[in-house]
């Protein structure tokens, strides 16, 4: 058997079986998840959660303080970041902010497939932030997060990859692999680490182009335009798609010939989004 369908067949079976090792979502994003979900809690029992992990906590308040959020005044405490933005947004915050060391590996051919997935996921993560805000009904913030985990599914077929030597030889092997498996694994990691079934559905139709759906756009429309916009002009197998055919853009309100999405007036926005995650 090829090693391909011996690695997709292992795979698979693992995914079915319950025994895919899937990625653990970083301590700190879980606690602050369970304090923030906690209806009797409040900004300073968040705070000390927060605070227990230094470059964390100094890396929130860069945030607060960036051109995204800042208000009139400087922010240096936590219990103000949080009064600031408000508990919901520093959940997504912090899952957002601890992704970035997941993208960690130990072989280097694996190393730039991860580097390359992160920064999609981040140029992702801004459009969708900047599409949201164009969509009433949806959380800008959220739609961010949504970009940010929409590749999700590439860790655990990067990280079998470093044990595989072969995959990593045959060119073009791997990405093959990842095109026909990542939105599957993608959703079975949300789901495990409990998130809302929108961000679950990002992960698993993000590249389901012929997606239709009743009533105004979600984040899966949202992040699919995102997607496609950021793969323009590469040799990412997406790059070609007939925009036309993708029910996304209408849900969004672009016109159907559309074959650029105009961000003009958005770049610094982007950019700064960009910034939160160097």
């Amino acid at each position: 058997m090829e090693p391909e369908n011996v690695f997709v067949n292992e795979l698979i079976e693992d995914l079915e079986t319950g025994q895919l090792q899937l990625p653990t979502l970083p301590e700190v994003a879980l606690r602050v998840r369970d304090v923030v979900d906690d209806e009797n809690t409040n900004a300073h029992q968040i705070a000390e959660v927060i605070a227990q992990d230094a470059a964390l906590s100094a890396r929130l308040i860069q945030v607060a303080n960036s051109p995204l959020y800042r208000g009139r005044n400087e922010i240096d405490r936590l219990d103000m970041v949080i009064a600031r933005l408000g508990n919901k947004l520093v959940r997504n915050l912090v899952t957002s902010q601890v992704m970035k060391q997941m993208f960690q590996a130990t072989h280097d051919a694996v190393d730039g497939h991860l580097r390359a997935v992160w920064e999609h996921s981040v140029e992702v993560a801004a459009i969708s932030r900047v599409l949201a805000g164009q969509c009433p009904g949806i959380s800008p913030d959220q739609a961010m997060l949504a970009g940010l985990l929409h590749d999700i599914g590439t860790l655990p077929i990067l990280y079998r990859a470093e044990e595989r030597v072969e995959l990593l030889e045959t060119p073009g092997l791997l990405d093959h692999l990842i095109a026909n498996l990542h939105t599957r694994v993608g959703s079975a990691i949300l789901r495990h680490w409990k998130f809302p079934d929108p961000l679950v559905d990002v992960a698993a139709l993000h590249e389901d182009l012929s997606r239709q759906h009743e009533g105004g756009p979600d984040l899966v429309d949202v992040v699919q335009v995102a997607n496609l916009q950021s793969h323009m002009g590469s040799d990412h197998r997406l790059a070609d798609t007939d925009w036309s055919q993708v029910a996304a853009f209408q849900k969004l309100g672009m016109e159907q010939d559309i074959d650029e999405i105009e961000l003009t007036d958005h770049v610094e926005e982007i950019e700064d989004v960009q910034e939160l995650f160097s």
